[in-house]
């Protein structure tokens, strides 16, 4: 799946980002508004994206960047 949206960083759902977070363990808040927001708990990166359809790739290339950082840790 980060092979596919490194590839191509359009047209991606928030439930994928949100089941992609979960699995790696980026923290995730929402609290009530049009946003959520990823964190890295062990570097405090964090990014908010709008829940927009589609997200927009800014915000899909940023998720991924976060999503290598957490993976190169482990």
């Amino acid at each position: 799946m980060l092979a596919k949206m490194r590839a191509n960083p359009r047209d991606w759902s928030m439930e994928t980002l949100l089941s992609l977070a979960v699995f790696y363990g980026v923290e995730v808040r929402h609290d009530g508004g049009s946003h959520y927001v990823f964190t890295d708990s062990v570097s405090g990166d964090s990014l908010t994206v709008p829940f927009k359809r589609p997200i927009k790739p800014v915000y899909v290339r940023r998720f991924v960047e976060i999503i290598d950082a957490i993976r190169k840790r482990k």
